[in-house]
């Protein structure tokens, strides 16, 4: 049984259950979104436009499930549309809880304590998909189960980083910007294997490589999260451009039902993702951070998707020679390969128009090898090495074709 954390706020706030008027961090979506009835009893199952911190826990005297997000916008919701069979679950109202914080409030029958609860987070498109199972138990487990108990760090850590960063020292001529994106991080703990989390491990690798490009002396690292903490897809792409990003470099570590599958693999984006990736940012995000250097705040989508298309007709080939010299520098190295290393998917973090971005599945959690490797040291050494020699090894023969075309 979950237990999740609970807010010291436990009275239920006059007004929730109206749609309010947000500039919201995520949306729901209406029509996938709904609370159902099985035979254990009520299950949340909300559909988000992007992953938000969240919590959820359960309150006595009258008995209801209370989640808290930070933060939803509600509008085109209602508790007809939401509730979908009543055995379990009586009304719901939603709303916001205080500026900057959203809840959702589930009138329950009878004592129904949390089962499980957790959010999935899209790799294509960044949305968020949250479940809530509950369970009926005993009065007295009910009462033992719910409560608002203080808010501890635990939940303090779960706030969305600020992707608000000082201006940072210019780089030297001559050296490269490399942004190194641990995947995951805090609310969205990524695939999970004999009690280690992806999260975790990218960071520790993401640490080692940032450490060791800045070691260089011809590059330099920034890093999109330092700490188990959630960055939204989006301000992952502030961050690269604020510091003025020549690449960026997203790490991952998946996970399969089986073993078979071992090794690094370098992503690309899909040729039919390219041809609709300039038009879904200019959909997502905000005019000024669309493309480095230019903002955008008064043209159209139309504008903003053709500026977009003549700057990946530069990124696209350059991107596709970096994945080349990582599958090359990992096999120098000494690292795991893949059987198939090369490799096209639509993901959302791939998206940047203005700047080279791979995704690197470091390896998979589901295989022995590959966790031993993450895991030690000397693992993630070959890793961090063949990614260095790669960077170096690119960057030098871009400079070459860019010196060529001058002449």
């Amino acid at each position: 049984m979950i237990r999740a954390l609970a807010l010291i706020l436990a009275l239920v706030l006059p007004g929730l259950g109206q749609a309010q008027d947000l500039t919201a961090l995520a949306r729901l979506d209406v029509g996938q979104s709904a609370v159902r009835d099985t035979r254990a009893g009520p299950e949340v199952d909300l559909f988000l436009s992007q992953p938000v911190p969240w919590r959820a826990f359960t309150l006595t005297d009258p008995a209801r499930l209370v989640l808290d997000f930070r933060e939803v916008d509600w509008r085109g919701a209602t508790a007809e549309t939401l509730l979908q069979g009543r055995v379990g679950a009586s009304d719901l109202r939603f709303g916001t809880l205080r500026p900057g914080w959203s809840r959702l409030v589930l009138d329950l029958t009878g004592p129904f304590a949390i089962d499980t609860a957790g959010m999935r987070v899209s790799e294509v498109d960044g949305t968020a998909h949250l479940t809530v199972a509950l369970h009926r138990v005993t009065e007295a487990e009910f009462v033992a189960a719910s409560g608002a108990p203080p808010e501890g760090p635990e939940w303090a850590a779960l706030t969305l980083a600020d992707p608000t960063l000082p201006a940072p020292d210019p780089a030297e001529p001559g050296v490269l910007t490399v942004v190194v994106d641990p995947g995951h991080g805090g609310i969205d703990p990524g695939a999970e294997r004999d009690g280690l989390q992806e999260a975790d491990l990218m960071l520790r690798l993401g640490l080692d490589l940032a450490e060791a490009i800045n070691r260089s002396g011809t590059m330099r690292a920034i890093l999109t999260r330092t700490d188990d903490s959630f960055v939204p897809l989006e301000a992952r792409m502030t961050v690269a451009r604020q510091v003025g990003a020549d690449v960026l470099i997203s790490l991952h570590a998946d996970a399969l039902e089986t073993d078979a599958a071992q090794g690094a693999s370098v992503y690309t984006l899909t040729e039919e993702a390219l041809d609709r990736a300039s038009a879904r940012m200019a959909e997502r995000h905000d005019r000024g951070d669309l493309l480095a250097g230019l903002d955008l705040s008064g043209q159209d989508d139309t504008v903003a998707t053709v500026l977009m298309d003549l700057a990946r007709l530069e990124t696209a080939p350059r991107t596709d020679r970096l994945a080349t010299a990582l599958v090359s520098g990992l096999r120098q190295s000494g690292a795991t390969l893949n059987s198939r290393p090369r490799r096209e998917a639509m993901l959302a973090v791939l998206t940047a128009a203005d700047f080279p971005s791979v995704l690197i599945e470091a390896g998979f959690l589901s295989n022995t090898d590959d966790r031993a490797a993450l895991t030690l040291p000397e693992g993630r050494a070959k890793i961090v090495s063949g990614i260095v020699a790669a960077l170096q090894s690119w960057a030098a023969e871009e400079q070459a074709r860019a010196a060529l075309i001058r002449q």
